[in-house]
This record gives C-alpha cells, structure tokens and sequence, in this order.
C-alpha cells in the first residue's frame, strides 16, 4: 500500500519548494507558521462539529486562538514536553517581537508566540501526529472541549 502524503509533503511538491534546513528560520518566522497550523486544527473542529453561520464559527474560534489560552495551554503542556521542545518554546518565547497582543500581558503574548513556534517547528519537521497530540493534551488539561 502506497503512503499517503502529509499536507507538508504534497504543498511542497505542488510548489517545487526545496528543502530548507529548519535550524535557519527565526524563531518569529515559525510562530507565524505555527499560528496558522493552530488556527487552521481549531477552525476544522469547530466547523466539523456543527454547520453554522460565519459569525458563529468565529466566535466559538476566537475563544481558543487567543495569546491567554495559549498561554495557559503552553503552561499545561511544559511537562509533556521533550528537551528539544522546550527549547524551541523557549526561542519563540525570548524572541524580541515589535508587536503585541490587544488584549493580553506581554507575558501571555510571549509565551503564546513560544507554543506557535513550537506548532510551527513541528509542522515543517512534518509532525503532524505531534502537534494533534499536544494539542489534544493541552485542552485535556485545561478541561476545554472544541
């Protein structure tokens, strides 16, 4: 039976993308990824669980992509981690960002960024199952429910 191929896999194909030594990307060029990777797994559960009007998806949406919630996420989640993880949460949490979130501390929005870096490191390593679980285990522990 032939492998199927990761989103990864078949957008750099289509694309003609060649491979880049992950090591090499800023720390804020993997949270940016990373944002979109978690946005994009909310964003699939809330409109898998349910046909809704626009408005509705986005405000289910918003309540789990936000710096708070990824901040308490990120803190629930330290102790699953791996040692190369938390390294790479901790590049993304220390690097000097010029901007910042509306409404959150500046120490929920870094380490906000540090768990979208982490998001976005794992998705160009192609760990998809990584990410699904520490995702998984992140709202486990915060007891929230897509």
């Amino acid at each position: 039976m032939e492998k199927s191929l990761s989103l990864l896999e078949r957008i750099k194909q289509e694309f003609a993308l060649k491979e880049v030594d992950i090591r090499t990307y800023s720390p804020l060029t993997l949270a940016y990824i990373g944002d979109g990777i978690y946005d994009l797994i909310v964003r699939t559960v809330v409109v898998e669980r349910g046909n809704e009007s626009a408005n509705r998806l986005h405000r289910k949406t918003i309540g789990y992509v936000n710096a708070k919630t990824q901040a308490q996420m990120m803190e629930a989640l330290l102790p699953d981690l791996t040692e190369e993880e938390v390294t790479v949460f901790k590049r993304g949490r220390n690097a000097k960002s010029y901007t910042s979130a509306k409404n959150a501390s500046i120490a929920d929005y870094r380490k906000a960024t540090g768990f979208e870096a982490l998001l976005g490191y794992l998705y160009l390593q192609d760990k998809e199952e990584r990410i699904l679980e520490l995702v998984k285990i992140g709202l486990e522990k915060m007891n929230l429910q897509l």
